[in-house]
């Protein structure tokens, strides 16, 4: 009898399970959406939910050892660092006004091949496409503008080379080209 059991298998064993869950949290803070059956989405957000407070716990005045223990604690769960750094100083501040409900599950179309319900899962005060590809091009005009003057800075003042002139045409002669006369079959 399955009484009191609260962990869904997911059709897995421990270590598997684990690892799915892992990766589908950080595909969740990397991407702030991600695609999946229903079961597996409903697991994953209840570990995003309590990663998301973690973080949250960082903000204002905390123990830098309490700082240290959340992000280490954060890194078990997620393990990409660079995720891990966005989830603390961009998500967290997001969320810093809000109580929970982090993330939304948002149902789709039973996929046809197997009919399993399949659904989104999304941060719910997630920056849409548009704006991220701004904030993207902005990055990288920075980026940019430093490179060049920081290059321009760096190389010496050099001299303007005159513009190449174009190549001399061949003159042609008038005279035919001798060939050599080849003898006639009979």
């Amino acid at each position: 009898m399955n009484k009191r059991n609260k962990v869904k298998h997911l059709n897995r064993e421990k270590g598997h399970r684990d690892a799915l869950i892992n990766n589908m949290i950080t595909s969740l803070f990397k991407y702030e959406r991600i695609e999946s059956t229903q079961a597996k989405l409903k697991v994953v957000r209840s570990h995003a939910e309590k990663i998301i407070t973690r973080a949250k716990k960082n903000l204002g005045d905390v123990a830098p050892e309490v700082k240290l223990h959340n992000r280490r604690e954060v890194l078990k769960r997620v393990k990409d660092r660079n995720i891990v750094i966005k989830l603390f100083e961009d998500i967290a501040v997001r969320y810093a006004n809000t109580n929970g409900g982090y993330t939304r599950i948002l149902k789709l179309v039973n996929r046809p091949s197997d009919n399993s319900e399949v659904g989104i899962l999304e941060l719910t005060n997630r920056k849409d496409r548009p704006t991220l590809l701004k904030e993207i091009r902005e990055k990288r005009e920075v980026v940019a503008d430093e490179k060049k003057a920081k290059a321009a800075k760096e190389a010496p003042a050099k001299k303007e080379k005159a513009p190449k002139k174009a190549p001399a045409e061949k003159k042609k002669s008038a005279a035919p080209k001798k060939t050599a006369a080849k003898p006639k079959k009979k």
